[in-house]
């Protein structure tokens, strides 16, 4: 993992960074992480409940990524306000903002806040991007930041735009030759109307007299081009630290694979085909094949295309040149880094052949946040 830390560091240039828990979900390697460079800043949560918790873990400048809306939850987290600590919360709506305002009013806390803007490409017929903010419009924005410069109980802290299109997106996968040349093109656009659309945005931001502390973007697909911008003053980081699959197909970020799971050989059905105990363990987003987890090692390990990963059992084709016995692992990485830490109690740290450390994730200290 240190390898792809130091890459990340490089790829970035002097850009601060914040790390994407929902990749990690390990409370003693997000401390690792942090402590490796003073360019590592804070820490970007999936839900108030995991903000919570690592506060409590003594990690601070806390960002939560989407909105929150149930009150009770807003509840505790004004408490944790109140104690000094450092936690944003996301809006994109007056909704939310009405919300924080009679939550804020009530335990007489003032909300911190991030303004999420929509950063995805439309043509008629394809929406380039994910579906994620509500704020598509230069008026949009401006109304929503009006609204909350008027507020006594929200105070902007922060704008966000996350580029998917860009660092979620592989452009350099096997057998799909023509599908890349569309996605480059397609990212090589929208990177130049995203430069031009942040920069203008934060730039009426700041004329109205607002100052947000923060202005945060990218992911690991787009380390490199969204380190490029003035106006960005930190860039989320996750998966790269891990190299899932996934990120095996980017052109612009080269990790090395930091992670995976064994399943045991339990079973041997036929010539060159193993059976393993368990590993139905998909990644999120739209289903397919590359959501699956992936043979790594032995080499010349692959599933079966029509069983695929089970939920209890896992054939395994294998053509190598081991001769694999009952008991055998058969080591996989997942498609994904964000969910891999949700299937297991602890990580092993590996060096060389030998187990030097064990790191409880988030399951294994009892914690389910979504």
């Amino acid at each position: 993992m240190m390898t792809n830390l130091s890459r990340i560091l490089d790829a970035s240039g002097n850009k601060k960074l914040r790390i994407a828990s929902k990749s990690i979900r390990c409370v003693p390697l997000l401390k690792q992480i942090m402590a490796a460079s003073d360019r590592f800043t804070g820490v970007m949560c999936f839900s108030v409940a995991e903000a919570q918790f690592l506060s409590e873990q003594g990690l601070d400048d806390l960002l939560v990524a989407y909105p929150t809306w149930e009150k009770h939850s807003l509840m505790e987290v004004g408490e944790v306000i109140l104690k000094g600590k450092q936690l944003t919360l996301m809006v994109d709506d007056e909704e939310h903002i009405a919300r924080l305002e009679a939550v804020g009013q009530a335990i007489g806390v003032i909300f911190p806040v991030c303004l999420d803007i929509d950063l995805s490409v439309s043509w008629p017929g394809l929406h380039f991007g994910v579906r994620r903010s509500s704020i598509r419009s230069r008026e949009q924005l401006i109304q929503l930041a009006k609204r909350i410069k008027q507020s006594q109980w929200v105070q902007l802290d922060g704008v966000m735009g996350y580029e998917a299109q860009i660092a979620g997106v592989g452009d350099r996968v096997p057998g799909r030759w023509a599908t890349n040349q569309v996605i480059r093109l397609l990212k090589g656009h929208s990177i130049r109307r995203i430069a031009q659309q942040r920069e203008e945005w934060v730039q009426e931001i700041k004329a109205m007299g607002l100052s947000p502390r923060f202005v945060n973007g990218g992911g690991t697909g787009s380390l490199k081009v969204t380190s490029q911008e003035d106006v960005i003053t930190e860039i989320a980081v996750g998966s790269g630290f891990f190299t899932s699959v996934l990120f095996d197909f980017y052109r612009d970020f080269a990790g090395e694979p930091a992670a995976g799971f064994a399943l045991e050989i339990t079973r041997r059905p036929a010539p060159e085909i193993v059976t393993c105990l368990g590993g139905g363990y998909p990644a999120s987003g739209a289903s397919g094949a590359d959501r699956l987890p992936t043979p790594w090692l032995p080499e010349g390990a692959k599933l079966l295309p029509l069983e695929g990963a089970g939920e209890v059992q896992t054939p395994v084709q294998y053509r190598g040149d081991r001769s694999l016995k009952l008991g055998d692992p058969i080591f996989f990485r997942h498609a994904k880094a964000g969910e891999m830490c949700e299937r297991f109690t602890e990580i092993l740290v590996i060096k060389g052949d030998e187990v030097v450390d064990r790191l409880p994730t988030y399951r294994g200290e009892g914690k389910c946040f979504l």
